[in-house]
């Protein structure tokens, strides 16, 4: 369990409810954004004080509430939309990229992100992609080993999220190392692939933070999936990057959802052990059977609630995070995969 960096945002996390508009540090706010259909209700937005404006780390999806919310938070921290400057985007995900095309549209704001994620925007949100990479998604799940009643829907699960997009693409490509150059900022960019290809923390060696996007979470763990659009091998890419960031000597992680925290090295330990043990558990699950697939295998392990009552959407994120995992162990050695529809896992 990490320390909260301000207990009233961690008590309207637990408490259910939204937290306020915050000054975390002179030139720093913390603006609350919500997000319309998921569980975390709501992504964090930091705004930077710049000379001329202000700079913002994620933007949150594009509904009219979410812009309202930016725009309140904003104005509470004396500014106005129009005075963005820059959009620094973790990650391609809605709830971070969603806003920032319509952002761009009324301020006039560069886009920053980086080219592993600028890569797949065209198939995730535009109409001319969505079909070929629902297709790619359909065949990933036969291979899982999902029943045929289910396919179409888990494939074409997550195609409705484009809507809360603004299709934008990245006036600058952010590189793992790169100095962002904001005015009062040392602000440089760590890229943290896993949750996504193409994830980037950003850390502030003067002011002793790091704003983690998804990566390092305070109390849950961010999705690390294999999908059409992941990289082969995205848990292996995921531990790695956490190493990356464990090094950093930092007073204060600032998230994207949740609450600020500290202790960072300390959860990155935590969050590592979590998925040492889901390999095991996973691992033991198909020593237990006689050519295993996927699907078989996440319906075996513990989730956070019954299988039964998660939903489709969700069911299909079980199964890919099952086998991002799966695909470490295979690589580690420690199981072998037939190929086929569906492929069978086996112990060594």
């Amino acid at each position: 369990m990490v320390t909260a960096a301000d207990e009233a945002q961690r008590a309207a996390w637990r408490g259910g409810g939204f937290p306020e508009v915050e000054r975390v540090r002179p030139g720093l706010w913390s603006i609350p954004v919500p997000i319309p259909i998921d569980s975390l209700r709501y992504v964090l937005v930091y705004a930077l004080e710049l000379p001329d404006g202000v700079a913002i780390v994620d933007a949150g999806w594009d509904t009219d509430e979410a812009y309202g919310a930016l725009a309140a938070g904003l104005g509470a921290a004396g500014y106005e939309v129009t005075d963005v400057k820059a959009v620094l985007v973790t990650h391609i995900h809605p709830d971070h990229y969603g806003l920032a095309g319509r952002i761009r549209e009324v301020s006039g704001a560069w886009i920053g992100l980086h080219p592993a994620d600028s890569r797949l925007l065209r198939d995730r949100y535009d109409e001319a992609g969505i079909d070929d990479l629902v297709a790619r998604e359909r065949l990933l799940l036969v291979r899982s080993g999902v029943p045929s009643p289910l396919l179409d829907e888990l494939a074409g699960a997550s195609a409705m999220l484009r809507h809360y997009v603004t299709m934008a693409r990245p006036d600058r490509l952010i590189e793992d190392g790169d100095l962002l150059g904001l005015p009062g900022w040392d602000l440089r960019a760590v890229w943290t692939p896993g949750h996504s290809p193409g994830h980037v923390c950003f850390v502030e060696q003067e002011r002793r933070l790091l704003f983690s996007g998804d990566h390092v979470l305070p109390r849950i763990t961010p999705i690390v999936a294999v999908h059409p659009q992941s990289a082969p091998n995205p848990l292996a890419d995921y531990l790695e990057a956490l190493a990356a960031v464990r090094k950093f000597d930092v007073d204060e992680v600032l998230p994207a959802h949740e609450y600020r925290f500290l202790e960072l090295a300390d959860r990155v330990d935590h969050v590592i052990a979590h998925h040492e043990e889901r390999l095991a558990e996973i691992e033991a699950v198909v020593g237990a059977g006689d050519g295993v697939t996927c699907w078989d295998a996440a319906t075996g392990l513990r989730w956070a609630r019954p299988w039964e009552t998660i939903p489709p959407f969700m069911r299909r994120g079980a199964n890919n995070e099952t086998l991002a995992h799966l695909v470490w162990l295979e690589a580690r050695g420690r199981l072998r995969r037939v190929a086929g529809e569906p492929d069978l896992w086996f112990p060594v």
